[in-house]
């Protein structure tokens, strides 16, 4: 069997940037299992909803994978903002905010694999049966992109998502990244790690 791929280590610039500086990527389209919703992460009963579902079903899909012969490590979880009002958006109004959850999935990764793993876990998790009609898989392609890792609680992360936006602004001599979905990826397991060493991806496309 082919060795396990860790997109983290393969895709190292799309999930290992740097902390200290912002720097420009272009992301390529990819595939990804997604919920969507709205209200306060970690909060609302709709977010905690989604993390219940989108982990079984990544994991089953993988397990799926390995049985045809070709192993993976589940992907981190990512988060797409925003809001209707952006105001909202930006004084922390969290509540009003809304968000698509996702888990990226190898290109190889069929609709069929992924209907099958949501047929398996509809029937050794029932109670999770109402939320299933509501995950997809779906392709997203940002393109041109700024991104850095934030290093720290997700409550401190106002000055480097400042930094994202500061470099877009001296490099296009504007700033209308709202117009795109403000983008994290969670390197790090907020139930296991200290809040203070946590890496997340802050990324903000611009094209």
């Amino acid at each position: 069997m082919p060795a396990k791929v860790d997109f983290k280590k393969t895709l190292k610039y799309l999930y290992q940037p740097s902390s200290k500086e912002v720097g420009e990527i272009k992301v390529p389209e990819m595939q990804f299992i997604m919920i969507d919703g709205i209200g306060s992460p970690g909060e609302a009963q709709e977010y905690m909803d989604a993390l219940a579902i989108l982990y079984p079903i990544a994991f089953k899909i993988k397990f799926l994978s390995k049985a045809k012969g070709r192993d993976y490590v589940v992907p981190p979880l990512e988060g797409l903002w925003w809001a209707d009002d952006m105001k909202d958006f930006i004084e922390g109004n969290r509540e009003k905010w809304k968000w698509i959850m996702m888990i990226m999935q190898p290109d190889w990764i069929t609709q069929v694999m992924t209907n099958e793993a949501i047929a398996i876990t509809k029937e050794k998790k029932p109670e999770l049966s109402n939320l299933l009609p509501k995950l997809r898989l779906e392709k997203y392609k940002e393109g041109k992109a700024a991104q850095i890792m934030h290093i720290g609680p997700y409550s401190e992360e106002g000055p480097t998502v400042q930094k994202v936006h500061d470099f877009i602004m001296i490099k296009e001599g504007k700033f209308d990244g709202y117009n795109n979905k403000h983008h994290e990826i969670y390197l790090s397991d907020p139930r296991k790690a200290n809040p203070a060493t946590m890496k997340t991806v802050i990324r903000q496309p611009f094209n």
